[in-house]
């Protein structure tokens, strides 16, 4: 890592990052849209099902070292190479254990479409354990101005590839074409725009520094897969691969805008709070930044979508996805929640306290299953509800080691993020009374947009928000130093 994590590398960095997925889910967003138009809700049930085991698989080939190599103070190439074959291995190992059982898996959900798709989809275990490791090199070293052309040259050809197939009525087989070419475009691009070549050297020693930070984030993940993807099994098991499907792409639509924001700024932030990992102070300072920033941004985004779900829906994903509705908007409270969990973990993460990190996982997971226990009766939207009511009682749980660690406790946290909270149920007021003008349908989205957005920017700059002149100053800021922050890699 460079010896120097100032403002304008840690901007720059931003910049870039915040570019590479604004474009990558612009694009993103655009192919999901095309090809909700042209699949069926069954088909995004059977990709929705496949995606809990690759999920669950992908922790274990990634098995936590990947963000070890980040954090850690000192690595060499002995690491990355140690990491890169063990990934390796493990997704060889995985890949012929789900090769062998995608018949049981098959009949276990009713659908035997998913013995073929689950053989193919599944070779993405190994893109994704060269890819970490990738990415963990860029991480690393601040260079994700490297990513950003991979990204674009990734989601352009997977997504033409994509919609090519669903137009041939290749049906589920184009959502296999469209996330297979993706990893594998990614990976190729990386290997020529990055100077890290995978050695064939493995070291034991440098393995069990790295799994002893590792394997308590292996397990951590373990636990928050299996967490968020419990429901997503159990509606897979009990209802059809369609409702399941409709439950998925209330996931997808607020997924694609938060992963953007959230996403960017927490692939920065890790790195970062590593290289300030002696300076608490510091730490928590960025920390408070990063919550009362994403929270500025991410709240109003997340509550228009709620309001404005069902327009949206009618008019870019047809009739058809209209059951999806209740899902978005219940995934919009909780996506909302997303910047004050991740900073907060991020932080715990940063200051090598993996040990706080698993048990705050099992914890979560220990709630959660009470709450799925307790909604199960009740259908799969009282799942749903009991998703979301999880995440709202996951922002004490995360937040309370900060407490300790960095003396920035959750009601401080709670403080910093209210105002933003107070302009964004304002701004949904306005935007909720517009619905009572009586307008056809997209002159009324497009009119609660604009009313959505002028009234929040507004109300931010009338009140003075804090977060609201740091981020006008600070976003001139970066574009002035871009170029500077560009030749520092």
């Amino acid at each position: 890592m460079s010896n120097e994590m100032n403002k304008p590398i840690v901007l720059g960095n931003l910049l870039w990052k915040l570019m590479e997925r604004t474009g990558t889910q612009g694009i993103q967003l655009v192919i999901q849209i095309v090809l909700a138009r042209l699949l069926l809700p069954e088909d995004y049930g059977i990709i929705a099902i496949i995606a809990i085991f690759l999920t669950i698989s992908g922790v274990f080939v990634q098995s936590g070292l990947s963000t070890a190599l980040i954090q850690k103070k000192d690595v060499d190439e002995t690491d990355f190479s140690t990491v890169f074959v063990l990934s390796l291995l493990i997704a060889g190992l995985i890949y012929i254990t789900l090769f062998i059982t995608a018949t049981e898996i098959s009949v276990f959900f009713n659908e035997p479409r998913l013995v073929s798709v689950l053989r193919v989809l599944s070779l993405t275990l190994f893109l994704g354990a060269f890819n970490s490791v990738q990415n963990a090199v860029i991480a690393r070293n601040m260079k994700f101005k490297k990513l950003f052309a991979s990204s674009i040259m990734a989601i352009v050809g997977s997504g033409t590839i994509g919609i090519g197939m669903a137009f041939a009525g290749f049906g589920v087989w184009a959502l296999v074409g469209q996330q297979l070419a993706n990893q594998l475009i990614i990976t190729v691009v990386l290997w020529f725009t990055l100077s890290w070549r995978p050695k064939s050297d493995f070291s034991i020693d440098h393995l069990k520094v790295l799994f002893a930070f590792g394997w308590k984030l292996l397990v951590s993940a373990l636990v928050d897969v299996l967490s968020f993807n419990l429901r997503s099994l159990i509606i897979g098991k009990i209802y059809e691969p369609a409702m399941l499907g409709y439950y998925d792409m209330g996931s997808k639509l607020p997924g694609l805008i938060i992963s953007n924001i959230n996403g960017s700024i927490l692939a920065v932030l890790l790195p970062a709070l590593s290289f300030y990992q002696d300076d608490r102070p510091k730490v928590k300072s960025m920390v408070r930044r990063a919550i009362v920033t994403s929270s500025f941004v991410i709240f109003p985004m997340m509550a228009g979508l709620a309001i404005v779900t069902k327009p949206i829906v009618l008019i870019l994903l047809t009739e058809k996805w209209l059951p999806a509705v209740p899902f978005i908007q219940l995934f919009c409270i909780a996506y909302a929640l997303w910047p004050f969990h991740s900073a907060n973990l991020q932080a715990i993460n940063a200051l090598g306290r993996s040990d706080i990190f698993l048990k705050l996982e099992l914890i979560k997971f220990v709630i959660g299953l009470v709450i799925l226990a307790l909604t199960m009766p009740y259908g799969i939207y009282a799942i749903a509800v009991g998703g979301t009511f999880s995440g709202l009682t996951s922002m004490y749980v995360n937040a309370y080691p900060n407490k300790i660690l960095l003396n920035y406790s959750f009601w401080q946290q709670l403080k910093d993020i209210s105002p933003s909270l107070l302009l964004t149920l304002a701004m949904g007021a306005i935007v909720c009374c517009i619905k009572l003008i009586g307008l056809p349908l997209v002159p009324m989205l497009i009119l609660q947009i604009l009313a959505g957005v002028a009234s929040y920017v507004l109300l931010a700059k009338l009140f003075k928000l804090e977060c609201y002149t740091y981020l006008f100053e600070t976003l001139k800021d970066m574009m002035k130093k871009t170029a500077h922050s560009s030749n520092v890699f």
